[in-house]
């Protein structure tokens, strides 16, 4: 079986997490601050704050911005769950805007028709490892929280991802460009992300009231450092696998990501289809091939709500093939030669 996702697991990252457990000290600790160094020097920002999961950096990002009851903050309907739940556990209502075909990200023209004056912020995702131009949605005039969950290590203009917003946040689960198991980090201005390394304690703190605990351990951070020094390489990798389908498929009765800047790190290989995803999905497994939706289903769905006709037809066209550095290039043209079997079915 080629699985849609896998990790690159070296000696070197064993290693690295296997010293810090035998230090003792495998707590929130040197690893995690070190990262925190690392990720911001990295992105070029003035601070990171690293925390236990994507989903947690999303909330204390809203937080850290005085997102809250009676607010509002838009979110993209074509995409996972986290948002929302981001959104909701900061007692604010999530506002679902419509899809962009060609970012897969949100669209700037029907979140501008969104905003209301309880309007508090707006993330944007960089959807699958495609970059966005955020320069309409800063126009917007309400924080931009760039969501890089799935692009960190990419550019656009000369910004790396996660640099552009009032703040950015990244992921480090198993699937992401940096795999630590879990985790997550929020990046930006210093007073923005002291913010955040006040929330992510739940002991000794005052003022006295209810709190979560939020913090990595210096195990995670270990082996996230350890991916950190290799990210070039994963986002070269992706690109030529990216560039390895673009060769094979070229001409195939499916639609391919374009790229005219450069800029995508290729989390996900998303092809467009005129026909039902699933029929090809269903192919590809008989082949050993894993395959899937980009999303497990669009949150207007989930909520039953209705006028979001471009997420609708992003959901019903959308496929996504294994795309990952530890895929090897037998393995990109066994997926390729398997899906213009499919397609010409």
């Amino acid at each position: 079986m080629i699985p849609h996702s896998r990790p690159s697991i070296t000696e070197d990252d064993v290693a690295r997490v296997a010293s810090v457990v035998r230090s003792a000290q495998i707590a929130q600790g040197p690893e995690v601050a070190a990262l925190e160094r690392e990720l911001a020097a990295r992105l070029g920002v003035e601070a990171a704050a690293v925390v236990s999961s994507g989903t947690t950096a999303l909330e204390l990002a809203l937080r850290a911005l005085g997102v809250g009851a009676g607010h509002e903050v838009l979110i993209p309907s074509y995409v996972c769950d986290a948002l929302h739940h981001a959104v909701t556990r900061c007692a604010a209502q999530p506002v679902l805007v419509d899809a962009d075909a060609e970012t897969l990200s949100l669209s700037a023209k029907d979140a501008e028709a969104r905003l209301t004056r309880r309007t508090r912020a707006v993330i944007v995702p960089h959807a699958f490892g495609l970059l966005v131009d955020l320069a309409p949605f800063l126009a917007l005039d309400v924080p931009v929280i760039e969501d890089c969950a799935q692009a960190l290590g990419g550019a656009r203009g000369g910004r790396p991802a996660g640099a552009a917003g009032t703040l950015g946040v990244c992921s480090f689960f198993a699937t992401k460009m940096i795999a630590a198991g879990e985790g997550g980090a929020v990046v930006g201005p210093a007073r923005l992300v002291a913010r955040v390394r006040e929330a992510r304690e739940y002991d000794e703190c005052e003022p006295f009231g209810p709190r979560t605990n939020a913090k990595l351990t210096d195990m995670q951070a270990a082996l996230a450092r350890s991916q950190l020094a290799r990210l070039d390489a994963f986002v070269a990798r992706r690109r030529a696998i990216a560039a390895r389908y673009h060769a094979h498929l070229g001409g195939a009765d499916c639609r391919l990501p374009s790229d005219p800047e450069r800029a995508h790190v290729y989390h996900r290989f998303v092809i467009g289809l005129e026909r039902d995803p699933v029929t090809v999905q269903t192919a590809l497994a008989a082949r050993g091939i894993a395959a899937r939706r980009p999303v497990f289903r669009p949150l207007h769905r989930a909520l039953g709500l209705h006028g979001y006709p471009a997420a609708e037809r992003l959901w019903d066209s959308r496929l996504s093939i294994p795309c990952y550095p530890a895929l090897g290039d037998a393995e990109v043209d066994e997926v390729a030669q398997a899906m213009r079997e499919a397609l010409g079915r």
